[in-house]
């Protein structure tokens, strides 16, 4: 099946899936929004714009982890992110057409800033909720390590890639794996010098 045909199926694909499952989670996403309430306040989700496609820029939804105003995690938020809970509302960013569920996790507007013409090469495809780096080893990867494997998965993309990434993907949620790296949660983009 040629690329173009892929990718069509593939958007299609991601906005049916998108709804069906925040019909289904509805009710795990009511829990997690009240007893985010009930620990630590509004808001419940936390919005954050990020780079996605093509260098557009668009709002991440995602379950507040943190104290508002101030970078310490709350105890419903250290199980949300071991879990990958937080992520839930991204599903939101699919059926908008701004996300898909497999592909590059979104980044921020200064990291994008300082990527290399290669390293561009991830804007290509939409952002991901999971991703073909995020299941070959997630935060124990380094950030040229993981926009590598982003530019690999955008050369080599297929809906069977994508299958086999979502499965691989409950397998690393569940045994929770690679979810710190070596300084905690490695979100620093290091540029190459």
């Amino acid at each position: 099946m040629r690329r173009t045909v892929q990718l069509a199926v593939k958007h299609s694909l991601d906005r049916f899936l998108a709804a069906v499952f925040l019909c289904l989670l509805a009710p795990v996403l009511l829990v997690i929004a009240v007893a985010i309430l009930v620990e630590s306040g509004r808001p419940a989700v936390f919005v954050q714009p990020r780079i996605g496609r093509g260098g557009r820029r668009f709002p991440v939804y995602k379950f507040r982890t943190m104290v508002h105003g101030d970078v310490r995690i709350t105890r419903i938020g250290a199980f949300l992110r071991s879990w990958s809970l937080d992520e839930l509302p991204q599903l939101v960013n699919v059926l908008k057409g701004e996300m898909s569920l497999v592909g590059p996790r979104p980044t921020l507007a200064y990291q994008v800033g300082r990527y290399t013409p290669f390293q561009r090469r991830r804007l290509e495809m939409h952002a991901g909720i999971t991703g073909w780096a995020q299941v070959n080893g997630r935060n124990t990867l380094s950030w040229i390590q993981r926009i590598d494997l982003d530019v690999w998965y955008v050369d080599h993309f297929s809906l069977l890639l994508d299958v086999r990434i979502l499965c691989r993907t409950m397998g690393v949620v569940f045994r929770r794996k690679g979810l710190y790296g070596p300084c905690g949660v490695n979100d620093e983009f290091r540029p190459l010098i």
